[in-house]
């Protein structure tokens, strides 16, 4: 008897994936924050649950939600079998055992200012840091410069203070950090990297919002590290995006975009709204009105100087 070749399911190609949620303009209602509540891991809810202020509780709750919407949706896993662990540097990652086509999927997330954001991509290392340029809490902008002078290098602090007003100086201050830091999440080591052994050549100076930007150069310990492409881009006045991107072995390929590329693409986070987190969502513990009033009991944002207007 001749049996029929057996046929392997082919696993639809997945492209890479810029999401941003605004969770400062969020308000959640009572069944909006008990739903998401429902739909994460309950340590996931024990470590939300501890935050102080209501602010820090949303942006924890949207990136636990769109790293959640990533995985079932683009790994096609249901939202209830998914299962997220940490690294011992606090990395949220997927579990080893689950059912993913790809080897080297990789996510990160981060959230500060108005927004949570995310980045994946199914076959390279990915890092990314938002921030959003506010005044220092305390002192003036020189002094807060001084308090901060180790953590970049002299050729960074050139280009800082190359511009004549005050805030955009700051703009660029926040923009140099947000580099860095996507590079230290790609790589995964945590608070102990020394900074001023990455030095960054910013181009463009300026950037437009809500366009892509591939132009910035890395140098590590002086040398430049071709093989890294960092996306920059501005959601809106006042928040940068940096994305960072590497093969995993460290190669350059095809699928990275060439720093030669000087051409601006077009906008590649898509703002998602509460519903878009939820969508794919299944509630997976009972409902606690408690863990509510809990929530409406939390200030929003401690008291400190705000954004320029």
């Amino acid at each position: 008897m001749v049996y029929p070749a057996k046929r392997f399911c082919l696993v639809p190609a997945m492209e890479g994936v810029r999401w941003a949620f605004s969770c400062g303009t969020w308000l959640p209602s009572k069944a909006e924050w008990l739903l998401a509540v429902r739909s994460i891991q309950p340590e996931e809810k024990e470590r939300i649950g501890q935050f102080v202020f209501a602010r820090d509780a949303k942006a924890a709750m949207a990136g636990r939600l769109m790293i959640r919407k990533l995985v079932a949706e683009k790994l096609n896993i249901p939202w209830n079998n998914i299962r997220l662990q940490r690294t011992a540097k606090g990395k949220p990652v997927l579990a080893k055992d689950s059912l993913n086509p790809y080897p080297n999927f990789n996510f990160n997330i981060s959230h500060q200012g108005d927004y949570a954001v995310l980045a994946s991509e199914p076959e390279l290392q990915v890092g990314i840091d938002i921030m959003k340029t506010s005044f220092p809490g305390r002192g003036s902008i020189s002094e807060f410069f001084h308090i901060m002078k180790r953590k970049f290098t002299n050729k960074e602090w050139e280009t800082i203070r190359s511009f004549k007003d005050e805030w955009t100086q700051l703009d660029m201050f926040y923009r140099n950090w947000a580099l860095k830091e996507s590079f230290i999440k790609a790589i995964g080591v945590g608070l102990g990297f020394e900074l001023q052994r990455l030095e960054f050549d910013i181009s463009p100076l300026n950037l437009d919002i809500g366009q892509v930007y591939r132009e910035t150069r890395l140098f590590l310990d002086g040398k430049e590290e071709k093989e890294w492409v960092f996306e920059e881009s501005k959601i809106d006045e006042h928040h940068f995006v940096a994305v960072a991107l590497r093969k995993p072995d460290g190669s350059k390929h095809q699928d990275v975009p060439s720093q030669d590329d000087a051409k601006p693409t077009q906008r590649q986070f898509k703002i998602l709204t509460f519903n878009d987190l939820i969508a794919s969502a299944v509630p997976m513990t009972p409902e606690d009105p408690s863990f509510w009033d809990c929530f409406c009991f939390t200030e929003e944002i401690p008291i400190r100087n705000g954004t320029k207007s």
